[in-house]
């Protein structure tokens, strides 16, 4: 079950955005991440909890941002509420969607997870509802993924296969690297992890969905 924190900056500038204090694992179900957010200041800034089905479908997102709060899950495509932190003026919303994204490094790892790509299947493209804080409006997006290469380093702990993805946003045709491990985001635009407890867990599917 590793735990960690991330450090979080804009992609653009550097900006110091806060840090995301992380534990993540598989399960009989799936895959759960739930983690906490610190503002530069130290204040609170919300929190995270997603589970993933075995097959990296969303069954459940929590997420607490600002004055706001969301709950999600893939139903119908993907269906959610979203509401103030009081839990007054909930709004319900769907998309024709396969899974949520988000600023959270979490969504890096569901949406691999949920593509599965491999050398033989390198590329798709994906719709996905995306919840930005703080206050977590939803707005759909389609994101295109390609499996770069994947490569394997000795550690102490054993063998870490590090692969890298290609993503490319449809609608600005903005294009970034995410480099994963596991369960666990290595590096990523606006993305920094600072410590990890614990080796990542091999979430991520070496086979496509039959």
């Amino acid at each position: 079950m590793p735990r960690g924190r991330y450090l979080l900056h804009d992609p653009a500038d550097g900006t110091p955005l806060g840090e995301e204090h992380f534990q993540c694992a598989p399960g009989p179900t799936g895959w759960r991440y739930v983690s906490r957010l610190d503002a530069p200041a130290g204040r609170p800034a919300g929190t995270v909890d997603l589970t993933l089905d075995h097959l990296g479908r969303p069954i459940r997102l929590e997420l607490r941002a600002g004055d706001w709060q969301v709950r999600g899950a893939a139903l119908d495509g993907v269906t959610w509420v979203r509401m103030a932190a009081t839990g007054e003026r909930g709004t319900e919303g769907n998309a024709a969607a396969r899974a949520f994204t988000g600023a959270s490094p979490a969504f890096a790892v569901a949406t691999a997870h949920l593509l599965r790509l491999t050398p033989e299947h390198p590329s798709a493209r994906i719709r996905l509802v995306a919840f930005a804080p703080p206050v977590l409006a939803p707005r759909t997006r389609d994101e295109a993924w390609t499996l770069l290469g994947a490569e394997t380093h000795p550690t102490d702990s054993g063998p870490l296969t590090v692969r890298a993805y290609q993503v490319d946003d449809q609608e600005t045709g903005e294009r970034h690297t995410v480099h994963l491990a596991g369960d666990v985001v290595l590096a990523a635009p606006g993305i920094e992890l600072a410590d990890l407890d614990s080796p990542p867990s091999p979430t991520i599917a070496a086979t496509p969905e039959a």
